[in-house]
């Protein structure tokens, strides 16, 4: 089972927590930073200008929370420009609503009273109302509770017409739905996720990790997840689940289930909190003791194979073993077949080859590769034109020009990153030969 976690696994941004004892605090002086120096950058055209106002008025006079959320979400100044120049409409139309966050400070201390009776174990964190460049409404960073005010708090007024159109209609069913209606709520789901342990960075576990944090969220407020992938899932529960068993072990998939608005075939975003909260809905319900299965769920270590496994069998929520649904995708996997100019592994390759043809059992989608050093790091690989790669009429067989040594081993990895049109990555496969003596 330890190969199938690991075959999950790629890079994300998110911490967990540690933090001292003290009383929770919330932070809003970033929102009123942010739009005085909104104000002075829309007040000119000149680029010089306008990033030093965002960095006087802004980054210089940030909290940690500021600080934080560029981190946790690689926010550069650039990001903050071009969205505050492209999206004028959207930014006055929820400026007012940013500005209500100090209202919220009682009712999310009550909150975080009514999460602390669920998990009396509850570790203090500091909340911080910041704005972001529109890639989060809420995330954390070790203890720190992050808000993206400029998501979190649109609502169905929030113009959406700026942005480009293959995020436009998310955003605009993201807006639709009142999330600062939901404040209090996102704020505990964030809550939630400084008392989880660090994540580990596959799909399975980033949604186990993100659908504990919305279950517990709610059922400590009472109140249905206002999340609207919860809501279309639990009604389109076995085509979403088949699809999510289908592309839980392919590489590089976060952005069609987390955090983002790439386009996927039920047109709503971030369907990984939906397989996440049934999953712990389910587990939560089969437990006999309720706040022993709570402190579970929230402190689950994602580096324990044995323990993941274990509360994914006991929530009964795939259609099969995680094992089964691993075989099935291998099963479904293109493999490297052949190279056309010599047999891998051969020790006597003519010197003088300029290319290697590498043969697929199957059509690929004529457009990802992936060629990467082998073992023998990159003094083995070969020198190559860049502009000397290229694909088959068919795209069962790509190219690489090569220019080779005599009396030298080379190595290549063909890499997962080759896929088909729908996206199933290929078996890696490590191209390891020698060249003959002249």
């Amino acid at each position: 089972m330890k190969r199938i976690l690991a075959f999950l696994t790629f890079a994300i941004l998110l911490g967990a927590c540690q933090s001292q004892k003290q009383h929770s605090t919330i932070v809003t002086t970033d929102i009123q930073n942010f739009w005085k120096a909104y104000d002075k950058i829309r007040s000119t055209q000149d680029s010089i200008l306008q990033y030093k106002y965002l960095d006087s008025l802004y980054f210089q006079k940030g909290t940690p929370g500021l600080a934080a959320i560029r981190e946790a979400r690689n926010y550069t100044p650039q990001d903050y420009i071009s969205a505050i120049n492209n999206y004028p409409k959207f930014w006055s139309s929820v400026k007012e609503n940013t500005l209500k966050a100090d209202q919220f400070s009682r009712e999310l201390e009550t909150g975080i009273e009514k999460l602390r009776v669920l998990y009396p174990t509850l570790k203090p964190a500091k909340i911080y109302f910041t704005i972001g460049a529109l890639r989060t409404g809420g995330t954390t960073l070790d203890s720190l509770v992050l808000i993206g005010s400029e998501i979190a708090m649109a609502d169905k007024n929030t113009i959406s017409e700026e942005f480009p159109e293959n995020i436009r209609n998310g955003r605009r069913t993201y807006f639709n739905s009142n999330p600062i209606d939901d404040i209090v709520l996102l704020n505990l789901h964030e809550y939630v996720h400084t008392q989880q342990n660090p994540q580990v960075h596959n799909l399975l576990s980033i949604a186990i990790r993100e659908g504990v944090a919305e279950f517990v969220s709610s059922l400590a407020m009472k109140v249905a997840s206002a999340t609207p992938a919860i809501t279309y899932g639990k009604e389109n529960a076995e085509k979403v689940r088949a699809k999510f068993e289908a592309e839980m072990f392919y590489p590089n998939n976060q952005a069609k289930w987390f955090w983002s608005d790439y386009p996927n075939e039920f047109g709503v975003r971030d369907l990984g909190y939906y397989i996440g909260y049934q999953m712990a809905e389910n587990y939560y319900q089969q437990e006999e003791n309720k706040k022993e299965a709570l402190t579970k769920m929230i402190e689950l270590d994602f580096t324990n194979d044995a323990e993941i496994e274990e509360f994914v069998a006991k929530s009964a929520f795939f259609s099969a073993p995680l094992e089964e649904l691993y075989q099935n995708f291998e099963n479904k996997r293109p493999q490297v077949v052949g190279i056309k100019e010599f047999k891998n592994n051969s020790q006597h390759v003519d010197p003088t080859t300029k290319q290697i043809t590498i043969l697929f059992s199957a059509p690929l989608n004529g457009h990802n590769t992936g060629i990467d050093f082998g073992d023998l790091g990159p003094e083995a690989f070969p020198k190559n034109d860049i502009n000397g790669r290229f694909w088959s009429a068919d795209h069962k067989a790509w190219t690489i020009s090569v220019d080779l040594e005599p009396n030298k081993r080379y190595q290549l990895l063909v890499s997962n990153n080759f896929r088909t049109k729908n996206d199933i990555p290929l078996q890696a496969y490590l191209i390891d030969f020698k060249t003959a003596n002249n």
